[in-house]
């Protein structure tokens, strides 16, 4: 029997939220409400590494997000993103 699909969601230890700002450097901007400064400091650095040149329609932007969001999950920070449209389809 597999115990990760049965696996309770762990508390969250830190929040970021992921604002792109548009299509003149600095793309993205990050704010934190809650964690230790040097956990979302060190989280934060990995998240502009990958992150920095990209904006939102780049097709690398997709692989990499989806990146941050596993690297996240694993390092249980909770995200949000603010793109500056609606994801579900309407705008």
């Amino acid at each position: 029997m597999t115990v990760s699909s049965q696996e309770e969601p762990r508390t969250p230890i830190g929040h970021l939220k992921i604002t792109y700002l548009g299509p003149v450097s600095p793309h993205w901007e990050l704010s934190s409400s809650m964690g230790s400064k040097n956990v979302i400091d060190e989280f934060s650095l990995k998240i502009m590494a990958r992150l920095n040149f990209l904006p939102p329609h780049d097709p690398q932007f997709r692989r990499n997000r989806e990146r941050i969001m596993r690297d996240a999950e694993r390092e249980q920070i909770l995200l949000e993103w603010d793109l500056g449209y609606d994801e579900s389809g309407g705008q």
